[in-house]
């Protein structure tokens, strides 16, 4: 099984490209199940779970072409309405397709994702919001089964903002009958970049970035090309890695305007960032100052950057608190961290406190999920030693070829069997 190697100590410089979001791909990709005929997606990142979703949508009936960072699907031909427990467990974003299956066909079976080290992440709401659509919900042997002759407009209340429901529930109001209304709706960029390529595709969309969103349904929908955004949380952690290291690096690529939670913090920290229309400078200082961090849905500070952060507050100057209000059990990390020196306690389950040290010490280290991944490797970037990370299958998942492009920019950093 592969492992990361870094030796520490050595400040990042250079320039870096972002790679397209996964968070944006999963739904994108899930929505050309909506469309008979073929939906080109460019930017597309090499990533696992973009190879998982591909995979499913081929079970199902579709055909996928792929070609240096394009992906081609033509659902036209999809004769299934099952996706198999065997396809579902590898990603818990498969819940995607539950939406537009029943949307298209008027029927979806669907297995039920399981927990994950970060939390259970139900699908109560993605439920409750189909049921208000008019279908017919049954949950046996693990399965979830939804039946609609056609679903029917109405409005529907999120009692929590749900990224992946909202846009579960979007897709499938596209070809409802009539209105639909959705309340307290996630406001995420990559909410944004879905309701655009359906708009694309001959959708009704408006509201798409607000709290409240309108979808009129629409008969069919049609072929589209659609680019996928850049990725903000790959954004995010090339910042925080150039912060941490004291180095000087430009990302290029990304969009400011989807990361300012991220930006005032690493501000706040000492670090000197100027921004363009699609790039990001990130200058280090000679010592980082602590600062607090509450995650919160989209514009707050991102729950999939904090971890990332936690590893950056492990070297600042000072003690600092981090309050983690999206997801339970999202501080598996911060044991590793200790691994490598860190002074982190966690009070209550869902808070953290972090103390500065001088520096961390390299130690072997496993991650425990995707963003976790990214801390560690953080944490190495910075630790006096070589530290070896393993179980990477988890960073393969969302950040394509990162230890190549941290070597691009002066790390010593290498994948190793």
């Amino acid at each position: 099984m592969d492992k990361i190697q870094i030796t520490g100590g050595r400040k990042l410089h250079g320039e870096v490209t972002i790679s397209g979001a996964k968070n944006a791909a999963l739904p994108l990709i899930a929505s050309s199940l909506l469309v008979k005929g073929k939906v080109l997606f460019s930017n597309v990142p090499d990533l696992r779970d973009i190879r998982s979703i591909k995979e499913l949508l081929e079970d199902l009936g579709a055909r996928c072409s792929c070609e240096a960072g394009t992906l081609e699907m033509d659902c036209s031909h999809v004769d299934k309405i099952e996706a198999e427990y065997e396809l579902v467990r590898k990603m818990r974003a498969s819940i995607l397709v539950l939406g537009p299956l029943v949307a298209r066909f008027g029927h979806a079976k669907v297995s039920l994702p399981g927990g994950c080290a970060i939390g259970a992440r139900p699908v109560n709401l993605h439920l409750a919001g189909l049921e208000a659509l008019g279908a017919s919900i049954s949950l046996e042997h693990g399965y979830i089964e939804a039946r609609a002759d056609r679903l029917i407009g109405n409005e529907f209340y999120f009692d929590t903002p749900t990224v992946t429901g909202t846009e579960n529930l979007m897709m499938a109001a596209t070809l409802a009958k009539g209105t639909t209304v959705l309340r307290n709706a996630a406001r995420e960029p990559e909410i944004v970049a879905l309701a655009s390529a359906l708009n694309q595709m001959g959708a009704k969309i408006s509201g798409e970035g607000s709290s409240v969103i309108t979808i009129e349904g629409v008969d069919q929908l049609s072929p589209a090309s659609i680019r996928i955004i850049p990725d903000r949380i790959e954004t995010g952690t090339f910042m925080v890695a150039a912060a941490a290291t004291g180095g000087n690096i430009l990302i290029n690529g990304c969009d400011p305007e989807h990361i300012g939670g991220i930006i005032n913090k690493l501000k706040a920290t000492g670090a000197r960032i100027e921004t363009s229309k699609d790039s990001i400078r990130v200058i280090g200082c000679e010592q980082i100052k602590s600062v607090d961090i509450k995650t919160l849905p989209y514009p707050g500070f991102p729950t999939d950057m904090q971890a990332q952060f936690m590893a950056l507050m492990s070297i600042a100057d000072g003690n600092s608190v981090i309050h983690e209000s999206i997801f339970e059990n999202r501080f598996v990390h911060a044991n590793e961290l200790l691994r490598m020196g860190a002074n982190i306690s966690i009070t209550g389950g869902n808070t953290a406190m972090v103390r500065g040290v001088k520096e961390l010490q390299a130690a072997p280290v496993m991650a425990s999920d995707l963003r976790a991944s990214a801390s560690l490797v953080i944490a190495g970037l910075v630790a006096k030693g070589t530290t070896q990370i393993s179980r990477v299958y988890h960073m393969d998942r969302g950040y394509e070829a990162i230890e190549k492009k941290f070597s691009l920019l002066g790390a010593d950093i290498q994948r190793i069997r």
